[in-house]
């Protein structure tokens, strides 16, 4: 797929992401909107995934660790074709779903249901041993938060993965740089990432997580590393797409109201207008 098929398929995640969360009156665009390149580039072009068939036995599984950026994934499965995006706006509602968090029994094509900041890493470290046991070629790919790294149960997980060489994992950490209480590096510096990933055992690949270029040479690579499994760290903007969104904190779990979701999707929309004239 091109670069630019991917920055429309982005595009309609995003509106998606504003769209839901609007209808909703609550959730998390910011952490949303930051991973939307990654959620577009991992459901369009890298894993090995079927919406007509969601429970293929050799699929690649993905698990979204910080689970309240579920409009973001919601979003990139429903443009995927998992179910109508026309459903996105039932976001949170009674009989939806679409919960809150993933939640494997409403939706098919959810392989975890997450939202325990650490649970969902540990997870997909467990779901690549059981690949492993099985002699089974699928790839699991686990999202987390560069505040939900604060948790210990991450670095467990990271070093059981190392331990059993689980090179048919691969972590991405979406970078943002803030976490619900600001700062990341003021409310409990996780950094260097990378230097940690690598003391326990990971082979690992910095990136900006909002370039596609960069995001496919560094899958590429995950694939090639044996005997380890590979982490990315993927830097990236909170809010990106929507200007006044970007960067700042406060949309960490805020929702839009009618003024700011008509901004948001006019911004969004006259950038689709910019890509369909290339």
């Amino acid at each position: 797929m091109t670069n630019l098929e991917l920055q429309k398929y982005a595009l309609e995640v995003r509106k998606g992401i504003i769209a839901s969360t609007h209808s909703a009156k609550s959730g998390h665009p910011g952490g949303s909107l930051s991973a939307a390149d990654i959620f577009t580039f991992l459901y369009f072009e890298e894993m090995n995934i079927d919406p007509a068939n969601p429970f293929m036995p050799d699929r690649d599984r993905f698990v979204l660790s910080k689970g309240h950026t579920a409009p973001g994934l919601y979003a990139a499965m429903a443009y995927r074709g998992y179910f109508p995006p026309e459903e996105l706006i039932t976001l949170r509602k009674v009989g939806s779903k679409l919960q809150g968090h993933p939640c494997m029994q409403e939706l098919p094509g959810i392989d975890m249901s997450t939202g325990s900041l650490g649970q969902g890493v540990s997870a997909a470290v467990g779901m690549a041993l059981a690949a492993k046991m099985d002699n089974q070629d699928y790839r699991v790919y686990t999202l987390l938060g560069d505040g939900e790294i604060q948790e210990g149960q991450v670095w467990e997980a990271a070093m059981f993965a190392s331990h059993k060489e689980l090179d048919n994992l691969l972590v991405i950490v979406d970078n943002n740089g803030l976490q619900i209480d600001g700062d990341i590096a003021e409310v409990c510096s996780p950094y260097p990432i990378d230097q940690k990933f690598e003391a326990f055992g990971f082979h690992v690949i910095n990136i900006d997580g909002n370039d596609f270029d960069q995001i496919r040479s560094a899958c590429k690579e995950a694939r090639t590393i044996k005997g380890k499994p590979t982490a990315i760290i993927a830097k990236t903007v909170k809010g990106k797409g929507v200007s006044f969104m970007e960067g700042e904190a406060g949309w960490h779990g805020k929702a839009p109201n009618d003024e700011q979701y008509e901004a948001a999707m006019k911004e969004l929309e006259n950038r689709e207008e910019e890509l369909c004239q290339k």
